[in-house]
C-alpha cells in the first residue's frame, strides 16, 4: 500500500469514526428512533435515512458528514416542519423550520447549558421568549434580531431585577430596576444607563426625584428625607456646578446642616447595573451541513460562515415577460409611450436589468474617488484657505458653556458676528497668505450648541475641515447652481448657499432646533456652521456655505445611491448603465428595490418620517428628497449580487481588499455594546432589499413589479436639500409645467401636497420584512 493510499485510508476511518459518535451522542440526547420502512437495501447511505410522507415531503434522520446530525420533517432538501438539530460543538435546536431556516417556535440550547424557548424569524431570535443563561440570569420578554427589543424582565443572578423597555439589547425607554438591597429606581433609560427623569429610592426611606444624567444626577432634581425635610437645586458631578437650598421639615428638630450633595453621588457609586450574561455565539451564526444523495442532484453548494458546506437555497426561476402585440407584430402601446417617454426622459433598454429579470444584477464599477483637490493654482484656492482661517477661528474662539436651553435672542437674524483678517493678522486672527477678507458668522451660540448637541468633538471638527489634508470640490455644481466641497476624511459636506436659501434657515432655525433636540433619531440633515466669507476689494464679493453631516460616509463601499423625491418628471439618471459607478446619484425611475427593514425599526421609521414631513410642511419648504445608500453584503466574484440564501464559497466582490460586512460579522457587531451606537436609524442599518422590475407599459410608474428576490444590504439614508422656500418661482414653476405635464409629476408643488406625496412614495418603496 502506497503512501496517498494509506492517507486516504487514514482519512476513512476518521470520519467513520467520527460519524459513529456523532450518532452515539444524537441517541443518548433523542433517544433511539426507529424509522419505518427502513431497510437495508434503501438506495440512500446509510447514514441517511428517510421516509417518504407526500411528494418529496418526508420525515429524515440524517447524520452528517462533518458529524452534525438531524431528524425530523424534510422537504425539498431542507429541514421544513418540526425537526432537531444537533450540531458537533454541543449547540442544539428543537423547533419549526422553514426551508432550512429556523422559523417559528423552538428551544435552542447551549453547551455551556444556556437555553433560549421561544419565536424565531429567519434564524434570528426574534419575537416573544425566555432566555436562561449559564449563570441563572433569565430574561423573559420581546426580542429583534437576537437582541432584547421591546418590553421584558430581566432577573439577574445575583438578585438584582429590571422590568421595562429594552432597544437593541440594552434598557432604554421607561424601567424600573431594583438592587438585592431593595434600593431600586423608576424612570427613562437609555443605552443601558440611567438618563432622563426619574426616581431612585434607597431602602432607608431617602429619595431622589429629578433628572440624570450617565447615571447621576443632572439637572434641577430634589432630595428627600423620610422625615419631610429636602434639598432642591442643579445636581452635577462639577462641584462648581452644584447648587441649591436645604428645607428642614417642621418635625426635624434642626436642619441637618452638614449633610453633603456629593453624599449622594458616593451613594450612587456602589449602585451598579448588572451587564449580565454575553452569548457565546448567537443562533443566526449555526448553518447546516449539506451532503449530497442520489436524490439531491448537482445543485451548487455554499460555504457557511465557519467554513462547512451549508443549506443553498436556490435563486428563483427567471421569468421573460411578454409584450401584448397587434396582428403585425407591432407593441400596441408603443407611440404613447414613446413620446412620454421622451418627455420625462425616460428611455427603456432591454439591457438594462431594471427593465429585464432575466439578467442578473450586478455591483455597480467602482468609481473614481469623488471631487477635485484644491490644490495652489485652483480657482476657489484662496477661498478654501479663507474658510479654513474662519472656521478655525469660530470653533477656537473661547466661548461660556451653554445648556442646551437656549435663550429666543440666541436664533435672531441679527445675531451675527464680523471678523476681519488681515494678511498681517491682527489681536484677534493670525497672519495668513491670503487676501484681505471679511469673516461672518450667523447664531453662532446655536450652532454651537448644535454641534454638542450632535456629539461632534469640536478638535475633530476642527482637524477634519482645517487640518493639513485639503478640501475637495465636486466636479460640477448642483441643480441649484451650488458647489459642494468635501472634506478628505468624507465626514463633512460644505455647500454654497443662495442668500435666499440663508433666509430660509435663519427663518426656520429655532424650528430646526427644537425638532432635532426632541427627537434624536430625526432623518432631517445635520447642520453644523453657516457663515459667510467677504472678499475686501473692488468686488466686494459674497461667499455664503453652509457645513452638514455626510449622510453616506462609512467604512464601507456604498454600491448603490439614490435620491427620492416621489415625482416623476425628469427623474431619471440619463447615464447608460455601463456608465453607471458607485459614484453614481439615481433617481426615482432608476429605483428597482423595495426596502426591507425589520418590524420594529420599519415602525420607528414610519413614526419619524411622519414627524419630519409635518416639520417641513409646517415651515412651508417643499423639493427636499430621501438620500439612500446601499451596500450589498454578499458580491460573486463575477461581481453579480448574490440573493439571500445563496451564497459561493467566495462570495467576495471583486475588489477584494474593500471591507465588507457578512452575517456573522452583523451578528458580533450586534454583540458589541461598544458598537451598538453606530448602529440607528438611517445609519449602518442591516436590512434586506427586494428587486422589482419594470414592465414596458408600466415603466412610468414610481413603483416597479415585486420579484420575491432578495439581498442583504446595509442601509443609509436621511432627508436632504430642506432649505427650498416655496416661493414665487416655485409657484411659476408649478404653473408653467402644470400646462404641458401632469400636475402630480411635478417635483414643483405646494409643501402640504408635497409632504403628502413624498411620505406616500416612502411607505410604497418601504416595508416590513416578514
Amino acid at each position: 500500500m502506497n503512501k496517498e493510499q494509506s492517507s486516504v485510508l487514514r482519512a476513512w476511518e476518521a470520519t467513520v469514526r467520527k460519524t459513529q459518535a456523532a450518532k452515539k451522542r444524537a441517541n443518548s440526547i433523542f433517544g433511539t428512533i426507529s424509522m419505518a420502512n427502513a431497510t437495508e437495501d434503501d438506495p440512500e447511505d446509510d447514514n441517511d435515512k428517510s421516509v417518504s410522507i407526500s411528494g418529496d415531503a418526508h420525515f429524515a434522520e440524517k447524520i452528517l458528514p462533518n458529524g452534525d446530525y438531524y431528524t425530523g420533517h424534510w422537504y425539498d432538501n431542507f429541514p421544513n416542519g418540526q425537526g432537531k438539530y444537533l450540531w458537533t460543538d454541543g449547540c442544539m435546536y428543537v423547533g419549526e423550520w422553514n426551508r432550512g431556516k429556523t422559523m417559528g417556535r423552538g428551544r435552542f440550547s447551549w453547551p455551556s447549558g444556556a437555553t433560549y424557548e421561544g419565536e424565531f424569524k429567519s434564524g434570528y431570535m426574534d419575537g416573544t421568549g425566555i432566555y436562561t443563561g449559564s449563570n441563572a440570569d433569565t430574561y423573559k420578554g420581546q426580542w429583534v434580531m437576537n437582541l432584547k427589543h421591546g418590553h421584558g424582565l430581566k432577573n439577574y443572578s445575583n438578585g438584582d431585577w429590571y422590568d421595562g423597555e429594552w432597544r437593541r439589547g440594552l434598557q432604554e425607554g421607561h424601567g424600573k430596576y431594583q438592587w438585592k438591597n431593595e434600593d431600586h429606581y423608576v424612570g427613562e433609560w437609555k443605552n443601558g444607563v440611567i438618563c432622563g427623569k426619574g426616581t431612585f429610592v434607597w431602602s432607608n426611606g431617602n429619595k431622589y426625584v429629578g433628572y440624570w444624567e450617565d447615571g447621576m444626577p443632572k439637572g434641577n432634581g430634589t432630595y428627600q428625607w423620610p422625615d419631610g425635610s429636602f434639598y432642591v437645586g442643579n445636581w452635577s458631578k462639577d462641584p462648581d456646578e452644584q447648587n441649591g437650598t436645604y428645607y428642614p421639615s417642621e418635625s426635624s428638630l434642626a436642619a441637618n446642616l452638614e449633610w453633603d450633595p456629593k453624599n449622594v453621588f458616593n451613594e450612587l457609586a456602589d449602585c451598579k447595573i448588572c451587564p449580565g450574561e454575553r452569548f457565546s455565539i448567537l443562533p443566526s451564526q449555526k448553518k447546516l451541513a449539506i451532503w449530497y444523495s442520489t436524490k439531491g442532484g448537482d445543485k451548487p453548494r455554499r460555504m457557511s460562515v465557519d467554513g462547512r458546506v451549508s443549506v443553498g437555497i436556490e435563486r428563483p426561476f427567471d421569468k421573460m415577460s411578454m409584450w401584448e402585440t397587434d396582428g403585425d407584430g407591432n407593441d400596441l402601446g408603443e407611440v404613447r409611450r414613446d413620446l412620454d417617454c421622451e418627455l420625462l426622459g425616460v428611455h427603456h433598454d432591454d439591457t438594462n436589468p431594471k427593465f429585464n429579470l432575466a439578467l442578473p444584477l450586478k455591483a455597480p464599477k467602482p468609481g473614481k474617488r469623488q471631487g477635485e483637490t484644491i490644490s495652489k493654482g485652483h480657482k476657489n484656492y484662496e477661498l478654501m484657505l479663507n474658510l479654513q482661517l474662519g472656521i478655525r477661528h469660530s470653533v477656537g474662539r473661547p466661548a461660556p458653556a451653554t445648556s442646551l436651553d437656549l435663550k429666543a435672542s440666541a436664533f435672531d437674524p441679527k445675531e451675527k458676528i464680523w471678523t476681519r483678517f488681515p494678511p498681517e493678522g491682527s489681536k484677534y486672527t493670525p497672519p495668513h497668505q491670503s487676501s484681505e477678507f471679511k469673516w461672518k458668522d450667523y447664531c453662532p451660540v446655536v450652532f454651537r450648541t448644535l454641534r454638542k448637541l450632535f456629539k461632534v468633538d469640536p478638535a475633530d471638527y476642527m482637524i477634519s475641515i482645517c487640518g493639513n489634508d485639503a478640501l475637495r470640490e465636486l466636479s460640477s455644481p448642483g441643480k441649484s447652481g451650488s458647489f459642494f466641497y468635501l472634506t478628505d476624511d468624507d465626514r463633512y459636506m460644505i455647500k454654497t448657499m443662495k442668500k435666499s436659501e440663508v433666509k430660509v434657515l435663519l427663518r426656520m432655525l429655532s424650528a430646526y432646533y427644537n425638532h432635532v433636540r426632541s427627537f434624536e433619531n430625526t432623518l432631517v440633515i445635520k447642520y453644523y456652521g453657516l457663515h459667510c466669507v467677504k472678499l475686501t476689494g473692488p468686488t466686494q464679493k459674497k461667499v455664503r456655505f453652509i457645513i452638514m453631516g455626510n449622510l453616506l460616509r462609512s467604512e464601507y463601499t456604498i454600491h448603490r445611491r439614490f435620491d427620492l423625491k416621489g415625482s416623476s418628471l425628469g427623474r431619471i439618471t440619463e447615464k447608460p448603465e455601463s456608465e453607471i459607478d458607485d459614484t453614481t446619484i439615481l433617481k426615482d425611475l432608476d429605483l428597482n428595490f423595495i426596502f426591507k427593514l425589520q418590524k420594529a425599526w420599519f415602525q420607528e421609521f414610519c413614526r419619524q418620517i411622519d414627524r419630519d414631513c409635518e416639520f417641513l410642511e409646517q415651515e412651508r419648504t417643499m423639493d427636499y428628497s430621501l438620500l439612500v445608500g446601499l451596500h450589498f453584503r454578499e458580491i460573486s466574484t463575477h461581481g453579480e449580487l448574490i440573493p439571500c440564501g445563496r451564497r459561493t464559497p467566495s462570495g467576495n466582490s471583486e475588489n477584494e481588499s474593500a471591507p465588507r460586512l457578512s452575517r456573522t460579522d452583523v451578528d458580533q457587531l450586534l454583540l458589541d455594546p461598544k458598537r451598538w451606537a453606530s448602529i440607528k436609524l438611517g445609519a449602518n442599518m442591516p436590512a434586506r432589499v427586494e428587486r422589482t422590475i419594470r414592465k414596458p407599459e408600466s415603466e412610468l410608474q414610481l413603483v416597479g413589479e415585486q420579484t420575491g428576490e432578495c439581498y442583504e444590504v446595509v442601509m443609509f439614508f436621511g432627508i436632504i436639500d430642506i432649505l427650498q422656500d416655496y416661493d414665487i418661482t416655485k409657484k411659476l414653476e408649478h404653473a408653467y409645467k402644470s400646462i404641458h405635464y401632469d400636475p402630480t409629476s411635478i417635483s414643483a408643488v405646494d409643501p402640504k401636497q408635497y409632504s403628502k406625496r413624498f411620505c406616500d412614495f416612502i411607505f410604497r418603496v418601504f416595508a416590513e420584512d416578514t
